[in-house]
């Protein structure tokens, strides 16, 4: 039988930087015009046509692949391929020491999938895994095999969904597209938070987090807004734009404390804090940047790429302003 669809999910360690994500894209788009970009570690790769101009089966061209990103990016990848993005995407999870996993056939598929834990079922949380396991549902098998109306009624209306990729079903399509137009970070307090000073940390390290990301993906915001969770579940947030798209982290700064200061909080106890980066573009497509003529400033921005580096090197904020390392709860 004729699959109508192969899809590769291509999986990178948890630990890969921004930068060599970004470059696998690039080499993924080489072979496929349908690339969709799964952040921060994975992406979607639809073969079917390329697979017919190469002449070759979707194992083999994904064995291809994988050697071409080690080559190319260091990166040594896990690739599964399936006709559905789910089944792709936990078949990467399952490549062994090959590093490719290809069901073929639908046959292929429910051997696969059968035996595995709930857990293992693309889109199943922590959460859901523990309601179906209360039920006696372990794994993917057994989940496939209960009735639609049973399902939904143990976890609602996503059991519909789930209960089909468990089938192997998932009609959700490759969608071709670049990095997000938009980035975002969180801190979570660990208790409501009321201390000025350690909520200015907090806001410091997720900018200059932000900042960083947005280098390595070689892209600017137009806009940054802060989303600031209070105790007791209430929320307020607030937008500003950029004077000129920028991911310099004094420019970003300075807006994000220009929005701190528009909201104007005096005792509200703070759970959580989410910084997003809007309106994002390709780096160096926009009008020329003008000189600010503030040498103290150009510095600072000549010297962003290497401290990029060295976080890159030696893990995440190894070099920090240290107002970002006051404990933040």
């Amino acid at each position: 039988m004729t699959r109508r669809s192969v899809i590769m999910h291509v999986r990178c360690r948890p630990d890969t930087d921004a930068d060599t994500y970004r470059r696998l894209l690039d080499l993924l788009g080489e072979v496929s015009p349908l690339v969709q970009p799964l952040p921060p570690v994975a992406a979607l790769v639809q073969a079917g046509g390329v697979l017919r101009l190469h002449r070759t089966d979707p194992g083999a061209f994904a064995r291809r692949v994988r050697v071409r990103a080690l080559l190319h990016t260091g990166v040594g990848v896990r690739v599964g391929v399936a006709d559905t993005w789910a089944t792709a995407a936990t078949a990467s999870a399952h490549t062994g020491p090959g590093g490719v996993l290809w069901l073929p056939d639908e046959r292929a598929v429910r051997t696969f999938l059968a035996p595995l834990g709930i857990e293992e079922l693309h889109g199943v949380g922590a959460r859901t895994a523990q309601e179906l396991r209360r039920y006696g549902l372990h794994t993917i098998g057994a989940l496939a095999a209960q009735p639609e109306s049973v399902v939904c009624r143990l976890i609602g209306r996503q059991g519909r969904v789930l209960l089909q990729r468990a089938h192997g079903i998932d009609p959700r399509a490759v969608v071709a597209h670049r990095l997000p137009g938009a980035s975002s970070v969180s801190h979570r307090f660990e208790r409501d938070m009321l201390d000025p000073v350690l909520l200015r940390a907090a806001l410091l390290d997720l900018v200059v987090t932000l900042a960083e990301r947005l280098r390595a993906r070689e892209q600017v915001a137009g806009a940054l807004s802060l989303h600031v969770r209070l105790a007791g579940g209430g929320s307020v947030g607030k937008t500003r734009r950029l004077p000129a798209p920028s991911h310099h982290t004094d420019d970003l700064r300075t807006v994000l404390w220009r929005i701190w200061d528009a909201l104007a909080f005096q005792r509200a106890r703070i759970r959580g804090l989410t910084l997003t980066a809007e309106d994002l573009t390709p780096a160096g497509t926009g009008p020329g940047t003008q000189l600010s003529l503030d040498p103290e400033r150009e510095a600072r921005h000549r010297v962003e790429p290497v401290l990029d580096a060295i976080n890159a090197k030696f893990g995440r904020a190894a070099v920090h302003p240290a107002g970002a390392y006051r404990e933040a709860g």
